[in-house]
């Protein structure tokens, strides 16, 4: 099955673009078990506003449902930012897990909630089930999860407002799920320059920034970009000369 990765944003009227491929693909892997209700694990760490963020999400998941005629049952696993996600969320073993949702907020902590639970969650991507990134979800997904900061050698490269409570950009081991680094809220936080700013320093090879209301999927059909806005791409400069090529991703 395919990563979902998805930039955040609100917006009414878009669900189905944005998560229409994800609810199907978790009603096709429930139809395959017999079951006529697709269960999605949506995870939420926030600030003590985390139960209204897997209802939010799970809104937007029973829209797309309903357009594509897929029935959704939303297992929530909501905590506060710094407690553990308890040991049965996606265990491989229990309970049946059609697809896995992990929702926005402070992007460190979330990698620290989830990352535990990583080998079970590539487990469920493995076997078929689809995985879903919104915002922070999206950006612990990689193999190298750029999680936040505004600046690299002192220097601001990105706005405060999106830097994640970090002050050096940050690269570390993310979920694994991909292998290609994601930032989100793209333009409308004026993440792409921290993503490029990234590539130039070294930080990185490459990776992709997403802007809200839309979404990558990387799968085995390759890669498909969903929803209002653009998935932008930088790479470093293919020559001696350096700089970063930076372009639109059209799936």
């Amino acid at each position: 099955m395919s990563v979902h990765l998805v930039g955040g944003g609100w917006s009414v009227g878009v669900e189905t673009d944005v998560f229409g491929r994800f609810v199907e693909e978790a009603g096709e892997r429930a139809a395959a078990r017999g079951a006529r209700s697709a269960r999605v694990v949506v995870v939420a760490v926030r600030d003590g506003d985390q139960d209204e963020h897997v209802a939010n999400l799970a809104a937007r998941l029973r829209t797309a449902g309903e357009a594509l005629d897929v029935e959704v049952t939303v297992a929530p696993a909501a905590v506060q930012e710094g407690e553990a996600l308890p040991a049965d969320t996606v265990a491989v073993e229990g309970a049946p897990v059609d697809g896995i949702v992990v929702g926005g907020g402070l992007t460190p902590a979330y990698l620290d909630a989830v990352a535990p639970h990583a080998d079970a969650v590539r487990a469920h991507v493995v076997a078929g089930a689809p995985y879903l990134g919104f915002s922070a979800g999206a950006m612990i997904a990689p193999d190298q999860a750029l999680i936040g900061g505004w600046r690299i050698g002192g220097v601001e490269v990105s706005p405060e407002d999106g830097s994640e409570d970090l002050d050096d950009v940050t690269v570390v081991p993310g979920l694994g799920l991909v292998d290609v680094t994601v930032d989100v809220h793209a333009a409308q936080w004026g993440n792409l320059s921290r993503l490029v700013a990234a590539v130039e320093s070294g930080l990185l090879d490459g990776g992709v920034a997403v802007d809200e209301d839309t979404v990558l999927v990387v799968g085995q059909g390759g890669l498909v970009v969903g929803g209002r806005g653009n998935v932008w791409r930088a790479v470093r400069g293919g020559d001696d000369s350096g700089g970063v090529i930076v372009s639109t991703l059209v799936g």
